[in-house]
C-alpha cells in the first residue's frame, strides 16, 4: 500500500502539472462517470496530501477524493517535466533496472519538455520517449484527468469521490496530525496524547490514521526497530520522552520520503553507502520483509507475525 509520503508526492506532481489548468476529466471505465461530470471543463485549483489521502480541488468548489488503498495507482504521461529541485539523494535503479528519480526533482529536469510516463504508488517508475498522446487508456481506469500537455490515470482506488469543501474538512477532521500538514509542537502534542491514553499496542497506535496520519505497514516496522520498541507495549505504558521520540522519527523519515521517491530508513551508513544501498529496496530497510534472515544489528533471526490484519517484522532480541 502507497504509505504517505507517496501520496504527497503524488500531491505534487498534481500541483506542479494541474493547477491552474482547465481538467477534462472522463472515466474510461464508467465507474466513476457521475464523478467525472461533475468536474469536467474546470480548472484545478489546488493539490494536497494529508497522510494516504489525495485531495484535487476545482474552481466550483468541488473536491476530487482519493485513496489508493492497497492496489492504486497514478500514471502521469506526456509533458511531466517539473522545476528542478536538487534532492538529498541521487537517481539510483530498483530492482528491476529502472531509473528512479532521474528526471523529477532533479537537474535533468531542466531543459525541454520531454513525453514520458510516470506511475507513482508504492513505488515509482519512469518510461521516457511515450509516443503518442495522449494514449488510449489502458486497463480499468477509473479516472482520466486530461490537460493539454499532461494526462493523469487512476487505476484500482479504494475511494474515488467528488466532495463539497466541507465533507473534505470533515474527513481530514478524522485522521491524526501529519507531519508536513500539521507541523510545530501542536501536531506532536496531538499525537502524544492520542498514544499515552491507550491501552492498545503501540504497533497498532501508529497503523491507527486516527491517531498519526501516513503510516503503513514499512514505516511501522522500521520506526518501531529504529526506536528498540517491542511492538506489543501498550501506548499508555511508554514514556513520554519515548513516544516524542516516534514522532520526531517519523518527521525525519516521512521527509526523505517525499524528498526522494524511497522509504530509505536505515541510518547506519555513510552517503557513499547510503547511496548503493538505494539501488535495491531490500537494503533500504532493518527489518521490513526480512522475515528469518539475521537482524543487522545483533544477528537474532527477524520474525513476522500478523498484528492489526497486516504483517509485523520485528526484532525479539532487540525490541525488547
Amino acid at each position: 500500500m502507497p504509505e504517505g509520503h507517496s501520496v504527497h508526492r503524488i500531491a505534487r506532481r498534481f500541483d506542479q502539472l494541474f493547477v491552474g489548468r482547465e481538467v477534462t476529466a472522463s472515466s474510461p471505465q464508467g465507474r466513476f462517470a457521475g464523478g467525472a461530470t461533475l468536474i469536467d471543463g474546470r480548472w484545478m485549483t489546488r493539490a494536497k496530501a494529508v497522510g494516504k489521502h489525495l485531495f484535487l480541488g476545482f474552481d466550483n468548489d468541488l473536491w476530487l477524493h482519493v485513496h489508493l488503498g492497497l492496489y492504486g495507482a497514478w500514471d502521469f504521461a506526456g509533458d511531466i517535466t517539473a522545476p528542478a529541485i536538487v534532492p538529498d539523494q541521487p537517481a539510483t535503479a530498483d530492482d528491476t533496472g529502472t531509473v528512479v528519480g532521474e528526471h523529477e526533482d532533479s537537474l535533468s529536469s531542466i531543459g525541454a519538455p520531454r513525453r514520458a510516463r510516470l506511475r507513482i504508488s508504492e513505488q515509482e517508475n519512469i518510461e521516457e520517449n511515450v509516443a503518442a498522446f495522449p494514449a488510449e487508456p489502458v486497463g480499468a481506469v477509473r479516472v482520466r484527468l486530461l490537460t493539454h500537455a499532461t494526462v493523469a490515470d487512476l487505476r484500482g482506488p479504494t475511494a474515488c469521490e467528488v466532495m463539497r469543501a466541507d465533507e473534505v474538512q470533515a474527513k481530514i477532521d478524522t485522521l491524526g496530525p501529519d507531519p508536513i500538514v500539521d507541523a510545530g509542537r501542536k501536531a506532536e502534542n496531538r499525537f502524544v496524547a492520542a498514544v499515552m491514553k491507550r491501552a492498545t499496542p503501540i504497533g497498532l497506535l501508529l497503523m491507527d490514521q486516527s491517531v498519526v496520519a501516513g503510516i503503513g505497514n514499512v514505516y511501522r516496522a522500521e520506526i518501531l526497530f529504529r526506536a528498540r520498541l517491542d511492538p506489543h507495549t501498550r501506548g499508555r505504558d511508554l514514556p513520554e520522552k519515548t513516544v516524542r521520540a516516534l514522532w520526531k522519527d517519523w518527521v525525519t523519515l516521512l521527509k526523505i520520503g517525499v524528498e526522494t521517491g524511497q522509504m530509505l530508513t536505515r541510518d547506519d551508513l555513510g552517503p557513499p553507502s547510503a547511496r548503493g544501498i538505494m539501488a535495491r529496496r531490500a537494503n533500504r530497510h532493518w527489518v521490513y520483509h526480512r522475515t528469518g534472515e539475521p537482524c543487522r544489528v545483533c544477528g537474532f533471526p527477524i520474525v513476522m507475525e500478523i498484528m492489526g490484519a497486516r504483517t509485523l517484522y520485528w526484532c525479539p532480541q532487540d525490541q525488547r
